[in-house]
C-alpha cells in the first residue's frame, strides 16, 4: 500500500481510507447508503487491515451515531494500528446547540464520538461543514484546546468554500493554533469543481486533500449504462445521492472513456475512475466505501497501478467542464513566466 504525507503534517496516511457511512443504515438516507452491521463490519475491518488500508473514516451524524458505535465494536483489539478520523458540526438533536462548531457543541460531540468509538483519542477531527453563526476564532480556538488535551491528534475540515479554508488557516496562524492539515472534499470524473480554486490552494497552504465520493454516489461504478434503467438497489434510485444532476451527454460519454480504458487496462470502470483520482494534484487520500464485502474487494484493486498518460488525457477530456466565473477569465493570463501547473504537479 502506498502511502503519503498529509498536507504538510507529518503524519503519512494510506492512499485509500475505508469510509463507513454505510454502517448502521438508520433514517432513510443512510438506509440507502447501507446496512451494514457488527459482525460484517468487522471482516471488512480485516479486509481492509489485510490490504494496508489502516485509514477509517466515519461521521457522528451517519445514522446518528450508529456508525460510530458499529466501527467502535469493530475495531476493538485493533486501535493501536488504525488511523481513525471522524466528524463534527450537523445536527446531532433538536435542540438549539445540538449542531454548528460552537466550542459549547465540539467539546461536547468530541467527548460523544470517543465514547461511541471506544476509544481516549481521535487521530483526525473533522469540521463536516462550515458553520457561518460561529466565530471562527470560537471553533479553531475549541479545537486547539481538544488537541492539547490529547483527545484530538489533527485537525481537518470538508466542503468549505476557498475563503473559508483560507480564513481559517490565517486565524490558526495568527494565535498559533492548530491548522486544518486536510480538506475532506467532494471531488471525481463527474465533479472536477474541486481543481478550480480549492486545488490550487491546497498545493499553495500545503492542506492535504481527502477525497470523498470519488464514483459519485455509484454513478461511476460501471452500473449505469446508456439505454438502461437506473438500478433499483443503488443509492441514486434509493434517495441516498448527493450533487446536482449531471446531463446525460457529459455522463454518459464520461462513461464510455471509462469503458475504454478499463477494457485497455484490464481493471473494472470503478478501478479506473478511483485510480484517476489517486492521480490528481494535492490528493493524500481516497475514502471508498462498500455496502458488502464484494464491492470492498473491487474497491480495494485501485491501488497498486496506474493510468497512463494518454489514458489520463482521455479521462480528463471527456469529464472536462467550463468553469464558472471568475475561474474562466483567470484562464486567460499567460504570464511571461508560467506558475507551475497546478493541474499536473502533486
Amino acid at each position: 500500500m502506498e502511502y503519503r504525507q498529509l498536507g504538510g503534517s507529518g503524519l503519512k496516511v494510506p492512499v485509500l481510507s475505508f469510509g463507513t457511512g454505510t454502517f448502521g443504515g438508520g433514517g432513510d438516507f443512510f438506509k440507502a447508503w447501507g446496512n451494514t452491521q457488527v459482525d460484517e463490519a468487522s471482516r471488512m475491518v480485516k479486509l481492509c487491515l489485510d490490504a494496508g488500508v489502516t485509514f477509517f473514516d466515519t461521521a457522528n451524524v451517519y445514522s446518528q451515531g450508529a456508525s460510530e458505535e458499529i466501527l467502535g465494536k469493530a475495531i476493538i483489539g485493533l486501535r493501536d494500528k488504525i488511523i481513525l478520523s471522524t466528524k463534527s458540526t450537523f445536527k446531532m438533536g433538536d435542540g438549539p446547540n445540538d449542531y454548528g462548531s460552537s466550542r459549547f457543541n465540539l467539546i461536547r460531540s468530541c467527548e460523544d464520538s470517543l465514547r461511541r468509538l471506544n476509544t481516549d483519542y481521535i487521530d483526525i477531527y473533522h469540521m463536516h461543514g462550515f458553520d457561518g453563526n460561529t466565530p471562527v476564532e470560537e471553533t479553531l480556538s475549541a479545537l486547539d484546546d481538544l488537541v492539547k488535551s490529547g483527545k484530538v491528534r489533527y485537525i481537518a475540515c470538508s466542503n468549505f468554500s476557498g475563503w473559508h479554508l483560507m480564513k481559517s488557516l490565517s486565524v490558526s496562524e495568527r494565535y498559533g493554533w492548530a491548522k486544518y492539515v486536510a480538506h475532506q472534499a467532494h471531488y471525481s470524473l463527474l465533479s472536477r469543481e474541486f481543481e478550480w480554486e480549492l486545488m490550487p490552494l491546497a498545493l499553495d497552504q500545503k492542506v492535504g486533500t481527502i477525497v470523498w465520493s470519488p464514483l459519485s454516489a455509484g454513478r461511476l461504478s460501471g452500473r449505469y449504462r446508456r439505454d438502461a434503467p437506473v438500478p433499483a438497489d443503488g443509492r441514486i434510485a434509493q434517495g441516498g445521492g448527493e450533487g446536482p444532476a449531471v446531463p446525460d451527454d457529459i455522463f454518459y460519454g464520461i462513461i464510455d472513456a471509462l469503458d475504454e480504458v478499463a477494457e485497455e487496462t484490464g481493471k473494472t470502470v470503478a478501478q479506473v475512475a478511483l485510480n484517476w483520482v489517486l492521480q490528481r494534484p494535492s490528493v493524500s487520500n481516497v475514502v471508498i466505501g462498500a455496502r458488502n464485502e464484494e464491492q470492498l474487494i473491487q474497491n480495494l484493486g485501485a491501488v497498486g497501478w496506474n493510468l497512463n498518460t494518454d489514458q489520463v488525457k482521455k479521462l480528463d477530456a471527456a469529464s472536462e467542464r467550463s468553469p464558472i466565473y471568475p475561474y474562466w477569465h483567470q484562464r486567460n493570463f499567460k504570464p511571461l513566466n508560467p506558475l507551475p501547473d497546478f493541474y499536473r504537479e502533486r
